[in-house]
Parts: C-alpha cells; sequence; structure tokens
C-alpha cells in the first residue's frame, strides 16, 4: 500500500501534477460529471460529489469548470456520456495491477490498455483475476511534524478510524469509505492539515521488486495513468524509495 502512495507523493512533490495540470482537470472534470449524473448535483447530499470536489480544489481546478463539469452531470448542459470500466492486469514479476477508467468509447479503452501492458511487459487479465487482492478504504495522510503519534493516533481512533501506521515521515490514516468524510472533518475540527486524502484501493499483499523488474513495472503504471481515459491506478508492489525516486525524477524531466 505504502509503495504506491509513496510513488505518487513523489510525483506530485516534483511538479510532474503541474505538468499535466490540463490533463488533470480533465480526469476531474469526467468524474465530477459521472458523480453528478448518479447522484445529483447537490455536494452536500452527494458523497462521492463532495470528495471529487475536494479534490478539484486541492488541485487549484478552476470553480467555472467544476460547475461545468457539475451541470453536464445534471443535465443542464449537453455532455458526452462516460462509462465506467475496470481493468485488471499483471506486471513484470506478477505485480497485480487494476485500472478505473471512465470512457466514451470502451473498445478503444480497453484496445488502448491492452497494448500499454504488452507493450512495457505486462498483460491483461480476466475480470475477478487481480480484484479479490484489493479492498477499497479512504487513506488519510498527514505529517508527522504536525501533531505526536499518541495524540493523532486517539484522535482518529475514537472517530472510528481502522488503523494508522508511520510511513516515510507521514502517518497514514486507515478508514472506511463511509467513514472518510467524519475523519477528514475530525481532523479540520482539530486543526490537523493532511497532505492528501483519498479514497483508494489497498491491496492484502504485496510484491518485493528490485532492479529491472522494479523500473518495469513503475514505467507500466505511469503510461496507464497518462492515458486520457484512466482514472485510477493500482498496484500491490513494494519497491524501494530510491527506484521509485529515480523513476520518478526521469518522468519529469522528460
Amino acid at each position: 500500500m505504502s509503495g504506491h502512495s509513496k510513488w505518487s507523493n513523489i510525483k506530485y512533490k516534483k511538479g510532474a501534477a503541474d505538468v499535466k495540470k490540463g490533463k488533470i482537470f480533465s480526469k476531474l472534470a469526467k468524474e465530477i460529471t459521472v458523480a453528478a449524473k448518479d447522484g445529483g448535483g447537490d455536494p452536500g447530499a452527494n458523497p462521492h460529489l463532495r470528495q471529487v470536489m475536494d479534490k478539484a480544489k486541492e488541485a487549484n481546478m478552476p470553480n467555472d469548470n467544476v460547475e461545468r463539469a457539475i451541470k453536464k452531470g445534471t443535465g443542464e448542459l449537453p455532455g458526452v456520456s462516460y462509462e465506467q470500466v475496470q481493468y485488471e492486469g499483471y506486471g513484470s514479476a506478477g505485480v497485480a495491477i487494476l485500472v478505473e477508467a471512465l470512457t466514451d468509447n470502451k473498445n478503444r479503452t480497453t484496445s488502448d490498455i491492452r497494448n500499454i501492458f504488452s507493450k512495457r511487459g505486462g498483460n491483461m487479465a480476466g475480470a475477478g483475476s487481480v480484484a479479490w487482492i484489493f479492498v477499497r478504504k479512504g487513506l488519510i495522510v498527514a505529517s508527522v511534524d504536525i501533531i505526536d503519534e499518541d495524540t493523532l493516533l486517539s484522535m482518529v481512533i475514537d472517530a472510528g478510524a481502522e488503523d494508522m501506521k508511520t510511513e516515510d515521515g507521514n502517518y497514514e490514516i486507515i478508514v472506511s469509505v463511509n467513514n472518510f468524510e467524519n475523519i477528514k472533518n475530525k481532523l479540520r475540527d482539530n486543526n490537523v492539515d493532511y497532505i492528501s486524502a483519498d479514497i483508494t484501493m489497498i491491496p492484502s499483499n504485496t510484491v518485493k521488486l528490485t532492479g529491472h523488474d522494479a523500473k518495469q513495472v513503475l514505467l507500466l503504471l505511469e503510461e496507464i495513468e497518462s492515458h486520457d481515459d484512466v482514472q485510477d491506478v493500482y498496484a500491490n508492489f513494494d519497491i524501494p524509495d530510491e527506484i521509485i525516486e529515480e523513476v520518478a525524477g526521469e518522468d519529469t524531466r522528460s
């Protein structure tokens, strides 16, 4: 679990998010549109929409873009109809990979993702092949510099968090999806700033990788993530920090 979150955090710190901001906004707009279509345009009554709007705020997405995406979802503005699809596959050394996408052309997206897997030394698999390894949870990451561990642990456990651990100078708080907003509000009420808060897929086991296999998996994930239709990619790798940092650095320089 910490491996993939480490990969994402390093890319963010190095500025890859800013380089691809236009693509990030496009992906967020898709998710906002789908959330509004499924649950309505009121974030107060639509938890999914509220979560995506929080992500959009963190990415500094303009409010006009957010409102337009909501109106497309509710039908107030014309828009494209997106289908939610999930792909499963394997990378080098049998690393399990789960891909979530929103597309207006499933055949095109399926073909593209299959080609990326093949090109980067992986392979697509059938439905259910790796999904069972992952469970959907809320993951909130906060710096150890802002609060002592015992105080934070007591705070979040009392509020219903499932677990908390320390990884690479950060606290990682794991919560159920239903309690995600409650824990975020608890932290805000106590003036505890967090680095990130996402609904994610946490693997039940991990595969340790080094050398060529590690780089192959990271490059595969990066290429899948860069596809316009892909919203999220999850994997169960355990890769040394120095390799993640090396590949992330190469990515942001390219």
